[in-house]
């Protein structure tokens, strides 16, 4: 018994030890960009700023919040993400509640096709041409173009059909339509699962950057991802051009607080609903 106890210690020990090691690795990169991004010019260029910032310097964020196109971007990037978010939850839900429905009309040959496209695409030059086509190049356009995605759909059939059906059929018996069934029964013994969807989404939505780059026109509507990406290439002409007396902060800096600005908002979302994040992902993942 004492050995088995030191065993279980040594365990733990070693356990701990991995994960604070990954904890490290993971949030290193994240600390050093911020620390990087107020820390002084002469640290940062000296290799001084290792870990935490060094010489406190927060002239970067100034100039930063300053740039309209920055909050103009921000302000998109929050549009897209937050009403984005939402129709794609609604197509996704509303699509993969149907989909679990034995009694569906062609519901075999109808999962076939969301799955096929998983499999399956036409190619970048035929998407484009689709989406010229079709006008999506607006706001509302690319919300709705890119509304959904097959895995996050068959991620929510499966949890779907893992909902009992005796309680389907007591509130039949009670009267509940299908909205009813639906909406007081299905999405709130659903948290997990679309708590995890909707976080997939969110991301997405927020990162997103290829196509709004190509298909946005308008200077006014491309996200913030489009606008990082141009300042990052530019960062340095940018700042060597611009009328600053007494330059105290490394033009890196600049790129640096770019990057933490774009990363600050889904790391305040992301504690909310994590808990629900490998659950959702278990439980959709196994047809139930």
């Amino acid at each position: 018994m004492d050995r088995l106890s030191r065993s279980d210690v040594i365990f733990k020990i070693i356990a701990y030890l991995l994960i604070s090691a990954l904890v490290v690795i993971a949030l290193y990169p994240l600390i050093y960009a911020f620390s990087a991004s107020i820390s002084g010019r002469a640290a940062y260029e000296t290799g001084r700023v290792v870990f935490l910032p060094v010489d406190l310097d927060f002239q970067v964020y100034k100039i930063l919040f300053a740039r309209n196109g920055f909050w103009i971007s921000y302000t998109n990037t929050l549009f897209y993400t937050v009403f984005g978010t939402i129709w794609s939850m609604f197509i996704s839900t509303t699509g993969a509640y149907a989909l679990s429905k034995r009694k569906l009309l062609m519901r075999r040959q109808l999962n076939f096709f969301v799955v096929f496209t998983m499999w399956f695409s036409a190619g970048m030059i035929p998407l484009y041409l689709n989406y010229m086509k079709m006008g999506v190049d607006t706001r509302w356009g690319i919300i709705v173009a890119f509304g959904v995605q097959a895995f996050n759909i068959i991620l929510l059939r499966n949890y779907f059909e893992s909902v009992p059906k005796e309680i389907e059929e007591a509130a039949r018996i009670d009267g509940a339509n299908e909205f009813q069934t639906f909406s007081r029964i299905y999405l709130p013994m659903s948290t997990a699962a679309i708590a995890t969807v909707t976080l997939f989404y969110a991301t997405s939505r927020w990162n997103g950057y290829f196509w709004a780059s190509i298909l946005l026109q308008s200077a006014n509507e491309k996200p913030l991802q489009v606008f990082l990406r141009t300042e990052i290439m530019t960062y340095r002409t940018l700042i060597e051009n611009m009328v600053i007396d007494n330059l105290t902060f490394s033009p890196d800096s600049y790129a640096y607080a770019i990057l933490v600005c774009s990363i600050i908002p889904i790391l305040i979302v992301y504690p909310y609903i994590q808990k629900y994040f490998a659950r959702g992902v278990n439980l959709g993942g196994v047809k139930g």
